[in-house]
Parts: structure tokens; C-alpha cells; sequence
């Protein structure tokens, strides 16, 4: 038995997937109750009017290239927040059950926690150590009844990536009781990290990837979720049937090849500059206490007049982040990096 099975929820384990209506090339499709014409508009390559595949063959090979897996580890989820989802629902169990976050942190580990009804076991990281992880104290924060642990690299809304040897070490340490869970949904944008440094050396280490960040696609709603074949089969029980839409399908399919990754590569390179550059410039305030370093897209700034500069920036027209709510960032606003125009009109805003 594997240690997904003996800590994946057992009613989960012992569900049979639900069966779709497969189909094989050359016959007609008359066991899926789809309308047999396209709707006028619909341009498509397959028609909108048929169900696409559960997980598309060519999606998960384009994928798996990308992030340089195999294809039996990765499963294709509406952005990682289902993945998040996903992960919580196979594993825990209702009032029985719970997880570890690491605040401050991106905010959907707990409320897929608290939906599923898992209890919620918080490990703040080091402020004091550029919000490093606390290995040790996660580890010992993983009573019995912990199944997954979250973390996030770079860190949302901190900035900073945690360190990948104590990250393994963790894994490693955990061994078959608790799944880590590595969210690099920025990783693109940390310079001189191996984004594939990462990809599971543990059978109970799993990857959130997205296309939502430097990709540009948010809007196309598409993750990855990268983890030993036991997971992916687990999961894929629990997962809708038609998950990923023909839209995104063909959209990413059409994007996602050498022109889009060079191009990719130069707007992160041209990211990178404006984020230092605002940096530097948002320092020089007086009513800045401190910028934080980031390897992000986005960065923290603490300043002495918060709520201030909230107003004055919104009434430039622009909107940042207020994360003063976050543990230990109660003077602190999140920055995502625009176009040189708009975070000029930033910079003339908090002037």
C-alpha cells in the first residue's frame, strides 16, 4: 500500500471515477447528448458543441515539455486555486483533518482548508530572516492529523523564495505523513532560480505551476499540478470531467511555443528592471520605511502613511495591493509592477 493511499482520504481512495463518454476517431458521437451543429460564431478548431477531453492529450504533452516531466506526473486544473482545491478535498477529511500554512501567504491554502472543514495550523515564516521558513517549527507543527503542508516560492506577497534544500529536507523529513505542497506560480520571475529545481525529488513533494503570471495568461484559467503518478490518479477522481475548456485548449496550444517563450523571456527581463527601478525610487521616500526584495512581479513596501498612500494612488487610477491585514505586515502595501507609464504615474503619486 502507498502512502498516498494510507493518508488520502479513504473514501476517496475506495470512489470509483466517474466514467465520461469516450470517443474514438471516425465515429459519430451520438452517446453524449451534444447538439450535433456548431453555433453560429463558433469558430473553433473541434466545435464548442463537443465535450472536450477530460484532460487533452495534447495539453498535457505541451505542458509536460514546458515544465520538463512526465507526462503520468501532471494534471491540468482551471488555475492552481483548483489544484489547491483539489488537493484539500482528496485529503482531508471534515473535522478530522488539517493543514499548515505559512503566513503571511497567498490566502487560498486556508480557505480551502476551512471549506473542506480541516483545521488550520499556522507556522508564520522568519520576518526577522526576510520571511525565511522555520523548518524545524513546521515540522513540528505535523501532528498525525496533518495531511498537507503549503508553501509558496516565491512567497505571495512577501516576495522572497524560500530555500529549496530545506524545503526537500522537510519533504524528506515528513516522509509518507504529509503531502508539501511547492506553489511556484512566480518562479519565472526569480532570477537564477531553476524553475524545474523543484520538480518532485520526493514522493510526497507535489509543484503548483500557472500559466497566469509571466505566461499572461490568467484569463485563459490554466495550472499545473505536478506530483508522483499515485497523486495524479487520486486526484483525478475528483476532478469535473471536462475541466479544461476547448478554448484554452486551443489557445495555449497556439501560444505555447518558441515565439511566445522568447517573448516571455524578454517582458520578464523588462519586469525585472522596472521592479528595481521602483524600487529604488519608492526607497528614496520619506514616507517609505522600507521596500522589500523580491523575486516576484510584485513587491512590499512599508510606509508610515499606508492608508494615504492607498488614496493618492487610486486617485492616479491605480489600484495596489492593501495587505495590512496579513500577520506582520500591518504598515505594508503590495506593488505589482506595470507598464513604465503607469509606474511613473505610481511614483508622481506617492511623491
Amino acid at each position: 500500500m502507498s502512502w498516498v493511499t494510507s493518508r488520502a482520504r479513504p473514501d476517496i481512495v475506495a470512489l470509483e471515477p466517474y466514467r465520461h463518454a469516450a470517443w474514438e476517431p471516425g465515429l459519430a458521437r451520438l452517446h453524449a447528448n451534444e447538439l450535433p451543429w456548431r453555433t453560429p460564431g463558433d469558430d473553433s478548431q473541434d466545435g464548442l458543441n463537443r465535450y472536450p477531453e477530460p484532460q487533452p492529450r495534447a495539453l498535457i504533452e505541451r505542458l509536460a515539455a514546458l515544465y520538463r516531466s512526465p507526462t503520468e506526473t501532471l494534471l491540468a486544473t482551471r488555475g492552481s486555486d483548483e489544484a489547491i482545491d483539489l488537493l484539500t478535498r482528496a485529503f482531508c477529511r471534515a473535522g478530522e483533518d488539517a493543514v499548515v500554512v505559512c503566513p503571511p501567504t497567498f490566502g487560498m491554502y486556508a480557505a480551502a482548508a476551512r471549506i473542506q472543514g480541516a483545521r488550520v495550523v499556522g507556522v508564520p515564516l522568519l520576518s526577522e530572516r526576510g520571511f525565511a521558513l522555520d523548518a524545524h517549527a513546521v515540522l513540528r507543527a505535523c501532528g498525525s492529523d496533518v495531511k498537507l503542508v503549503f508553501l509558496c516560492s516565491p512567497n505571495n506577497p512577501t516576495g522572497n523564495l524560500l530555500d529549496a534544500t530545506a524545503i526537500l529536507e522537510l519533504a524528506d523529513a515528513l516522509g509518507g505523513s504529509a503531502l508539501v505542497v511547492v506553489d511556484q506560480a512566480y518562479i519565472e520571475f526569480a532570477a537564477g532560480a531553476a524553475a524545474e529545481a523543484l520538480v518532485p525529488r520526493a514522493p510526497n513533494l507535489a509543484i503548483l505551476r500557472t500559466l497566469s503570471k509571466a505566461h499572461g495568461l490568467a484569463g485563459a484559467r490554466l495550472g499545473t499540478l505536478i506530483a508522483e503518478p499515485d497523486i495524479i490518479a487520486l486526484l483525478r477522481k475528483v476532478i469535473a470531467p471536462y475541466a479544461i475548456t476547448q478554448q484554452t485548449v486551443e489557445l495555449v496550444l497556439r501560444v505555447l511555443g518558441s515565439p511566445h517563450l522568447a517573448q516571455m523571456g524578454r517582458r520578464v527581463g523588462e519586469i525585472l528592471a522596472e521592479r528595481e527601478r521602483l524600487r529604488a525610487a519608492i526607497a528614496r521616500s520619506p514616507q517609505t520605511i522600507r521596500v522589500l526584495p523580491s523575486e516576484a512581479n510584485f513587491f512590499l513596501v512599508r510606509r508610515r502613511d499606508p492608508a494615504l498612500a492607498l488614496g493618492r494612488a487610486r486617485e492616479a487610477g491605480l489600484l495596489v495591493r492593501d495587505v495590512r491585514g496579513l500577520p506582520g505586515l500591518a504598515d505594508a502595501l503590495r506593488v505589482t509592477v506595470g507598464t513604465p507609464e503607469q509606474n511613473e504615474r505610481l511614483l508622481e503619486a506617492w511623491q
